[in-house]
């Protein structure tokens, strides 16, 4: 069992591509069962947070592959990346 902040600090990696999404901002639980549904990470804007908004990714606890002592490897299949998009159309 860990704390949820323990979780926080970990980077999220895609076993996909090898690329870090980012760290955990919020988790989705399900209240009947008592289980976490998703984790979230929120990726910031273009600089530091303070110009463009914060975009959310909900990766379904089903998704996560292994949670090790500093990275939580998943399997993230949505939409390519704000970054992933500017360097395919230039």
């Amino acid at each position: 069992m860990g704390r949820i902040s323990e979780f926080q600090m970990k980077d999220i990696v895609n076993v996909a591509n090898g690329k870090k999404l980012g760290n955990i901002s919020d988790i989705h639980l399900n209240l009947h069962s008592g289980t976490i549904d998703s984790i979230v990470i929120s990726r910031s804007g273009k600089f530091l947070g303070l110009f463009g908004k914060e975009e959310e990714i909900i990766i379904p606890w089903t998704q996560i592959v292994k949670i090790g002592e500093d990275v939580i490897l998943v399997r993230y299949a949505g939409p390519p990346l704000p970054a992933e998009r500017n360097a395919k159309e230039e």
